[in-house]
């Protein structure tokens, strides 16, 4: 049993570290702040409980002392246990009181540092906080209202250190914080970048100055940069093709992972619930040829293998994302259709007859056997997981995207969201259920999926509404 205190990064779940997946991916028990992501929070096991212990500012708070002692209860029953803390614990997270107490109570704990809001948010804005020639130091200090920073803190001292100035959890307080400074000797026109929800798709930047930051329209949670680094705009982040855009995913988390890598905003409604089945992996070296028609079929039947030397037949992929899956696991496809659909597989296999086997869904199409069956080929199904469907419906998103026919058949009601279906099987599902579809792309490709997204949404203003496909 171990309590892992863990920093959660900032926000953008690119930003956690490699060891926060790592603990998080065996934990028992998640108790988390509420800045917590929900792509963060995902990386646990779906079985995993998740215990929501978030301080809201003038709102309903778990006491410090709850969340202590659920700690060492947790720690004590024998689980592994992720404390997910928003930056790092040990800066203005009171994870050494939590420490603390695990250490009174002789339960085992980890601290598995992470990447501080006070350095991460301003990178993020296109604020360094050191710049030669500008600022050859930065001091960190928390604006909280609990004790009141803008009086227990001696901040004339602060403005007489000179360099950046980064100060956390200070909206609240920032009138009284900008005097002091003023008072400490700053210029009243000192540069501030005040960034809000910073690596967040939501994002936002507010430039001013320290005379002007009481008036600011500045919304909590933010971090203040004061200095005059603060006048710099190498602004990266923001300018992402998609950012201010949230797209509704209703399947397939790399095209969520790589929408996010463009700047949107993921709603995720999962349209199919995958549920394994059990299966046995038979002789293969019967036959000549195992065709993959989804990447859920390669990531359950290869680890199925006890040997890699057991693959000796062909391997066949419906397409680019089915033959990534495979190089994941080191294979590499001997035949990928250019058309990722069972049609365009059936093109690409050779013309003699042999015999193959078909990892796939428990319900699928039966164009591909049946295909295969009329031309003399043998082939054996091996169904080796099940696709149940949830219901989804409109998220006001700015635009929703579909990779299969049974997510269209899913969704209900209607929309005015840009819709962008990826195959034209599902786009004309899509437009049999009298959705309007904006962006279209080649089946199972996902590149041209995005790269049309992204032009569709550049051409409408609010991202919602539909013209003519395209």
């Amino acid at each position: 049993m171990t309590v892992y205190l863990v920093g959660a990064g900032p926000g953008d779940p690119g930003l956690l570290t490699v060891r926060a997946a790592e603990v998080l991916a065996g934990a028992d028990v998640v108790v988390h702040d509420r800045l917590a992501g929900s792509a963060v929070l995902d990386l646990a096991p779906a079985t995993a409980e998740r215990i929501s212990v978030g301080k809201t500012p003038r709102g309903p708070s778990t006491p410090q002392e709850e969340i202590n002692a659920l700690l060492v209860a947790k720690g004590r029953a024998g689980l592994e246990v992720v404390r997910l803390k928003g930056g790092d614990p040990f800066v203005f997270a009171r994870g050494g009181e939590e420490a603390a107490a695990l250490a009174a109570g002789g339960v085992p704990f980890e601290i598995v540092p992470g990447i501080t809001s006070a350095i991460a948010v301003p990178a993020y804005a296109g604020v360094p906080v050191t710049h030669r020639g500008l600022s050859t130091s930065f001091t960190v200090v928390t604006g909280h209202e609990d004790p009141w920073a803008a009086t227990d803190t001696d901040w004339e001292a602060v403005a007489r250190v000179g360099g950046t100035i980064v100060v956390l959890m200070g909206v609240a307080t920032r009138a009284a914080i900008a005097e002091r400074l003023i008072g400490g000797g700053l210029d009243p026109s000192t540069p501030v970048a005040a960034v809000t929800w910073g690596t967040r798709p939501e994002q936002r930047a507010v430039r001013t100055t320290l005379d002007q930051l009481a008036v600011a329209p500045v919304d909590a949670p933010a971090v203040l940069v004061i200095g005059a680094v603060a006048a710099l705009d190498l602004a990266w982040f923001e300018r992402r093709p998609l950012f201010g855009r949230s797209i509704q995913v209703t399947g397939g988390r790399d095209v969520a992972d790589r929408l996010r890598l463009l700047g949107a905003a993921v709603i995720d409604t999962p349209a199919i619930e995958l549920v394994d089945v059990t299966f046995d992996v038979p002789d293969l070296s019967s036959y000549d040829w195992v065709l993959f028609t989804s990447a859920n079929a390669v990531n359950r039947f290869l680890p199925r293998l006890r040997d890699a030397r057991a693959l000796t037949p062909q391997v066949a992929a419906i397409g680019n994302a089915t033959a990534s899956a495979l190089a994941h696991w080191h294979v590499v496809a001997d035949c990928v259709a250019t058309t990722a659909t069972a049609e365009g597989l059936l093109d690409a296999l050779p013309s003699p007859p042999a015999r193959a086997l078909l990892p796939r869904a428990e319900v699928a199409r039966d164009a591909l056997p049946d295909g295969l069956r009329a031309r003399g080929w043998t082939v054996d199904v091996l169904p080796v997981y099940r696709t149940t469907s949830r219901p989804v419906v409109d998220a006001g998103a700015d635009a929703i995207t579909f990779l299969s026919s049974s997510a269209v058949e899913a969704f209900t009601g209607a929309t005015d969201a840009v819709v962008a279906c990826i195959g034209p099987v599902t786009a004309a599902t899509a437009r049999e259920r009298g959705l309007h579809v904006v962006v279209e792309s080649p089946a199972g490709d996902v590149d041209a999926l995005l790269e049309r997204l992204v032009d569709a949404l550049r051409h409408r203003p609010d991202g919602r509404g539909a013209s003519a496909d395209s």
